[in-house]
């Protein structure tokens, strides 16, 4: 395998700069006239580029794709005056600022971009490739789908107590943002019975084992006003390309029925993937080996010349 190089390079959306890092490829095995395809990616809710995403980045490179990752704004070295603030359609719109980015670099052909995400990033890159109209290609791992699913989902799941605490915690960051003000912060993780958006002891052991040093274990919740309107699974239709879909059938966090129906849906444009773990699961071994190596398989036929 050649060595795989990064270089840190900027996007830019309304002025905000997206930080990513941009692995060259390191083979020529998927370049044409035009150049080699590209994959962006990006991480799920609340995480940083540098919580694991490098080990895709260099495997996808390796196989002979430019490879970008990008901090959305507002988190790890990216632009935004508010961090650790979740911003779905501004996320979008960070995809999209990406891809544009991507397509005006001299050795990266324009016709074959792909997307990757993850998470609550999963249902974005999803909505990004539709708006976009021209992407090659797309990984969707344990994706958001549906936000209304997602939270009847953690309603049952979660005490009276955390809920209304969860809900005293959104009002607050609520009127914060009206005013203008600095965001209410919860901590975005935790261990059983502790007070955060999302508390799992399993889930804590396997963040802590990806979290990179830019990463910080806090977020504010004010979107959550408005996440049952925000529902990527209205784009599936819409999209360009084929899509690899990867359900963790023990996901406590985004329920495997809605990835289930959008492969239904897609039928034989969907590649789907199940495994028999939790949601963060798919980080770590040994579904992370797996993982990976049908999404590199995935990339390099869909990408190919």
């Amino acid at each position: 395998m050649s060595e795989v190089l990064r270089f840190d390079v900027e996007f830019h959306r309304d002025g905000m700069p997206i930080s990513a890092w941009h692995y060259p490829p390191g083979a020529e095995a998927l370049r044409n006239g035009q150049g080699a395809p590209a994959v962006i990616l990006g991480h799920g809710y609340g995480l940083t580029r540098d919580c694991g995403l490098q080990l895709y980045a260099e495997r996808f490179a390796a196989a002979g794709m430019h490879v970008f990752v990008i901090d959305y704004c507002g988190f790890g070295a990216s632009g935004g005056r508010w961090r650790e603030v979740v911003d779905a359609r501004a996320q979008v719109a960070d995809f999209r600022a990406a891809i544009d980015g991507a397509r005006s670099i001299g050795d990266v052909d324009p016709d074959r971009i792909a997307l990757w995400g993850t998470s609550y990033s999963g249902g974005i890159a999803i909505a990004a490739a539709a708006q976009d109209g021209d992407i090659a290609a797309l990984v969707a791992q344990v994706p958001n789908l549906d936000n209304r699913a997602t939270l009847a989902y953690l309603l049952r799941h979660n005490s009276p107590r955390h809920i209304a605490w969860l809900v005293r915690c959104i009002a607050r960051d609520v009127v914060r943002a009206a005013l203008r003000r600095e965001p209410y912060y919860i901590p975005a993780n935790g261990r059983d019975g502790d007070r955060a958006a999302y508390a799992s002891d399993e889930a804590m052991d396997q963040i802590a084992s990806i979290a990179g040093p830019s990463w910080r274990n806090r977020i504010a919740l004010r979107d959550f006003a408005t996440v049952p309107m925000y529902r990527p699974a209205k784009y599936l239709k819409h999209l360009p390309c084929r899509v690899q879909l990867f359900a963790c059938e023990r996901d406590d966090l985004t329920p495997v029925e809605p990835t289930l129906r959008a492969a239904q849906l897609l039928g034989e444009r969907a590649d789907l993937h199940c495994f028999d773990t939790g949601h963060f699961g798919v980080y770590v071994e040994p579904t992370f080996s797996r993982a990976l190596a049908a999404q590199e398989r995935f990339l390099i036929t869909e990408l190919a010349v």
